[in-house]
């Protein structure tokens, strides 16, 4: 952290417990930020806080401090049984969730306070196993918090302390409903701490806040200027084919430490990496369809500069410190102007400098004006030196996939299969490499055998299944009324073809024709009948 992004405030002056400021010292913390300066004392004080401030603040810091405080120095509520959590912080994103859980680990190294996490995407059994003992505060994500508390793994009537972290974004995807259920499983808001802290609030933010909070105090930083005074800002206008080979050629200039590009659609990431891939760059993609174990090892990857660029959609926007982020591209100009502050709030952090550039481009260039008005500025502008246009590597094709949904190996880019390769037929084993065949039916006394040329024919047309019947004058078997009979056809008994009718009176269960009883092609087998038509109205 630099001096200026910092207040005189020291961390050492506060009413803290000693455990919580030696945590503290071992991690470097002297001096508070303006959000922790300002919304701290009254947290300590169990004073209920709604904060707003830039990313990369130490909001979290803020709020961890207040929550382990108040565990440390306060005693369990009446009726607490050991294990039970005595405060839950909720998060939006699994990302988040899980740097909250390491920023807590570094602040109680000394504290003794058990720390779980619960987050959806991986480790089931494990966190189930987890939640079976002891876990002073439990993070998480509500939806799988939601899960293990219906099935009765832990309980939160003893919970003294509320956090929701980034509440706007809970409204954004949805997860308001699931806060709501949560808060009303805890003990009353005036007998809890609850503290809620956010990039930007909004009206909908401050109605949840006063509807589930104890007359909370309201603290906002820098609200004149949403964006970081140390990002620089600016913008270009390429058309949609352009954007490809603008973004390769500007990575390739100046020193650009570490490289987060977003985008609005998964496969808009998939697009931009296999690109920047193709082009020589040690690129990681994040998505909401990548594994979660895949995503911690890709970020960790990126964090400790093992891949230098990672390409995200907004699941990484929120809340995730990652160190030395110098240049934020926005590939795909966000439709939303929350956003825009959340993406470009991922360099600049603690102080430092950073770039952040936007592709204003044919497909997203509408939601420029919405930006511009939430910042208060608008975007400088930059003309598109033609050197930034060199033809690059192509996109590698996709591979395609089979109906399993598996890729196909052993097709070339485009689909293609190369030379050599086995074609795999979708014929099943027992026809496979067989030739259709034509069928003989033997012919009645009264009829001649058909020629293999008129069997090939019947063959060819399977909707016109050729049956006897006997002749109109014979009596209509019992078959009709549901009834199983079982008689030899008399020899001499002539029959002749028809054509099943495929007129809609027929098209019902149990419908007849005026046709009488079905009877075998060969007069010399005995005709069994033992099928049954259900409940038919009589006939005739």
């Amino acid at each position: 952290m630099t001096k200026k992004h910092l207040t005189d405030q020291k961390f050492a002056d506060l009413p803290l417990a000693e455990a919580l400021q030696l945590g503290l010292k071992d991690a470097s913390f002297e001096f508070c930020t303006p959000i922790q300066a300002q919304s701290l004392p009254p947290a300590l004080e169990e004073h209920d806080m709604a904060g707003q401030a830039q990313t990369g603040t130490g909001k979290t810091i803020a709020f961890l401090l207040a929550c382990c405080n108040l565990l440390l120095t306060k005693s369990p509520m009446e009726g607490y049984q050991t294990g039970e959590p005595r405060a839950l912080i909720l998060a939006p994103t699994r990302e988040l969730a899980i740097q909250i859980h390491k920023d807590a680990l570094l602040l109680n190294k000394y504290t003794g306070l058990s720390i779980g996490l619960v987050y959806g995407g991986t480790g089931y059994e494990q966190q189930k196993e987890m939640l079976s003992g002891k876990n002073d505060i439990l993070i998480g994500t509500p939806g799988r918090l939601i899960d293990f508390f219906k099935q009765g793994l832990f309980s939160l009537k003893h919970a003294q302390v509320a956090v929701l972290d980034e509440a706007d974004r809970m409204f954004d995807l949805g997860f308001i409903k699931d806060i709501r259920y949560l808060l009303r499983k805890m003990p009353p808001a005036e007998q809890r701490l609850n503290l809620l802290y956010s990039a930007t609030l909004s009206f909908r933010v401050m109605e949840l806040a006063y509807e589930h909070m104890n007359d909370p105090m309201e603290i906002k930083i820098d609200t004149d200027e949403v964006v970081a005074d140390k990002i620089v800002e600016y913008s270009y206008y390429p058309a949609d084919e352009e954007k490809l080979p603008l973004l390769v050629n500007l990575v390739k200039q100046g020193d650009q430490e570490r490289v987060l590009v977003f985008v609005n659609t998964r496969f808009a990431a998939e697009d931009v990496s296999r690109t920047l891939d193709a082009n020589g760059f040690n690129t990681a993609m994040l998505s909401g369809d990548v594994p979660q174990n895949k995503r911690e090892r890709l970020l960790e990857q990126f964090k400790s500069g093992e891949r230098k660029i990672l390409v995200a959609t907004d699941v990484a926007a929120r809340g995730l410190h990652i160190p030395s982020v110098s240049h934020v591209y926005n590939f795909d100009l966000p439709q939303d102007a929350e956003d825009y502050v959340h993406r470009i709030g991922r360099t600049a952090r603690a102080g430092a400098s950073g770039e952040a550039v936007s592709f204003i481009c044919e497909k997203y260039a509408y939601s420029i004006l919405d930006i511009e008005e939430y910042i208060g500025h608008p975007l400088p502008r930059k003309d598109i030196d033609p050197s930034l246009l060199e033809s690059i590597e192509p996109t590698p094709k996709r591979p395609r996939k089979d109906r399993s949904g598996k890729r196909r190996d052993d097709r070339q880019p485009g689909g293609r299969r190369p030379r050599g390769a086995k074609q795999v037929s979708d014929r099943s084993p027992r026809t496979q490499g067989k030739p259709a065949t034509a069928q003989v039916i033997p012919a009645t006394p009264n009829e001649e055998p058909l020629s293999p040329e008129a069997a090939t024919q019947s063959v060819a047309q399977p909707a016109s299944q050729e049956v006897r019947v006997q002749p109109a004058e014979a009596p209509i078997p019992s078959e009709i009324t549901g009834q199983s009979i079982e008689r030899p056809l008399s020899p001499e008994t002539p029959s002749h073809p028809v054509r099943k009718s495929s007129s809609p009176a027929s098209t019902g269960r149990g419908a007849v024709s005026s046709s009488p009883a079905i009877t075998p092609a060969n007069p010399d087998q005995p005709a069994r009948f033992s099928r049954r038509f259900g409940e038919i109205p009589a006939i005739g």
